[in-house]
């Protein structure tokens, strides 16, 4: 091997490395801004969310308006009114305030005989059947406020259990399930749920206003990762383009 095709290797080699360090370099500040954009955007969303919640509640067909054209529903504040049928209450699995229970979901039966299902709240797991808190089944026509909640697309995730059907437990909020496993034709059911307000029911259950908010915002510390982990790539390829290199041994 000549000395000139020794020392091509040498000289090719930085070229390649600066190669290399400017793609990652540039992944690292797009992965960066990426999240800069995803803050903003999260930040826009809560604030709405929040502005909903506090907004005058609307009536059950303007909800049923907008979702239907595909608009986003999600905590708006609606009202409806209906008579409970508290015989075909369905029982999600829950946590409220560290105690472990059930959010109960009522079926609300509108004057046109359609029903929407109804998040009336939480009882604690020795409250799951209606006789333990009969006050509370309420039977004469309701005025309903609380927050619309889309139904769910699917099983959110694979370590979710199967619902249990024939004891009444749900792990997964499967509203047409839910509407199916009590008789309801599918057809006739709204297709969203509402989330009930703090209203206080008679003896205390169930207890409204359990609508949880849970947006993780952890995107400017992401950022931050990601244009740190730039910073250091720059001072690393600084350091080592700048070094004066040692002494040559001697020959």
């Amino acid at each position: 091997m000549t000395e000139i095709e020794h020392a091509m290797p040498r000289r090719r080699l930085p070229v390649i490395t600066g190669i290399l360090v400017l793609i990652a370099l540039a992944i690292l500040i797009s992965l960066g801004t990426w999240q800069v954009e995803r803050l903003h955007w999260k930040e826009g969303l809560l604030a709405d969310i929040a502005a909903r919640q506090v907004a005058a509640p609307v009536p059950l067909a303007d909800i049923e308006a907008m979702a239907a054209s595909g608009g986003d529903i999600e905590y708006r504040k609606v009202t409806a009114t209906g008579r409970y049928i508290n015989n075909k209450e369905r029982h999600f699995f829950a946590t409220w305030r560290g105690q472990t229970g059930f959010y109960v979901y009522t079926p609300l039966e509108l004057a046109d005989g359609r029903a929407l299902l109804v998040n009336r709240g939480f009882v604690p797991y020795e409250n799951k059947e209606p006789e333990m808190r009969m006050q509370g089944q309420l039977t004469d026509q309701q005025t309903v406020t609380g927050l619309a909640r889309e139904k769910l697309p699917g099983k959110p995730s694979w370590v979710v259990p199967d619902n249990d059907i024939a004891k009444n437990i749900f792990y997964w909020k499967d509203l047409d399930v839910m509407a199916e496993s009590v008789g309801l034709e599918k057809a006739r059911v709204i297709p969203f749920f509402v989330d009930a307000d703090s209203t206080p029911n008679p003896a205390g259950l169930p207890i409204g206003g359990v609508t949880q908010v849970d947006l993780p915002n952890d995107h400017l510390q992401y950022a931050f990762t990601w244009y740190g982990l730039a910073a250091v790539l720059v001072a690393v390829v600084g350091i080592s383009w700048f070094r004066k290199p040692g002494k040559q041994p001697a020959q």
